[in-house]
């Protein structure tokens, strides 16, 4: 039954926001379910503040990039990037984005200020955590329908309890900004 899930997401956001680490998290909650899995980093790693797109797909897939109007789900923690990486999103795909209160138009999304949350936890460098929790949180609000994640909130907990489990000033971090995101969806 797992075995028939299939899903394509792209993340996306500039170097040093933690797109790559957002990735690796979601990789690791689909081994964990024995789900088949694929990454792929396409731009600007190597350069703090370029452009960071990655690829991730889970189930049965050939090769590990996303065509144009493919992905089921886009996780964006920059708004601008709507514009750069929106062509990604198939039609009744799903979209979570750090807007900040702009969201823009060309797609509809799930916006939430993470940047502002990452402030008031005082851990700035939490947006993307902030924003997967927030994926998470209306992904479980859809639960079934096209909004839907293969992973949960708890998934998720869990793979950051085996990574950080040693280091305990790092796992309470994480874990506190995974809640600001997923309880900010009480607050709608």
């Amino acid at each position: 039954m797992a075995q028939s899930i299939r899903q394509q997401l792209v993340i996306s956001g500039l170097g040093g926001q933690g797109v790559l680490f957002v990735t690796r998290l979601l990789a690791e909650a689909a081994i964990e379910k024995e789900l088949p899995v694929f990454t792929s980093e396409t731009h600007g790693m190597a350069q703090r503040g370029g452009v960071v797109l990655s690829h991730l797909k889970v189930g049965n897939f050939a090769s590990p990039l996303i065509r144009p109007f493919q992905a089921d789900g886009l996780l964006l923690l920059k708004s601008e990037n709507v514009a750069r990486h929106g062509f990604f999103l198939k039609s009744g795909g799903w979209a979570v984005v750090n807007a900040g209160g702009d969201q823009q138009a060309e797609i509809t999304a799930a916006a939430i200020d993470a940047d502002h949350l990452a402030q008031q936890i005082s851990n700035p460098k939490a947006v993307n955590l902030i924003v997967l929790g927030w994926a998470l949180a209306t992904a479980e609000r859809a639960s079934g329908k096209s909004g839907s994640l293969f992973c949960s909130y708890k998934d998720i907990q869990g793979v950051l309890k085996s990574r950080f489990g040693h280091q305990k000033k790092m796992l309470e971090a994480s874990l506190k900004a995974l809640e600001a995101g997923y309880g900010a969806v009480s607050g709608m």
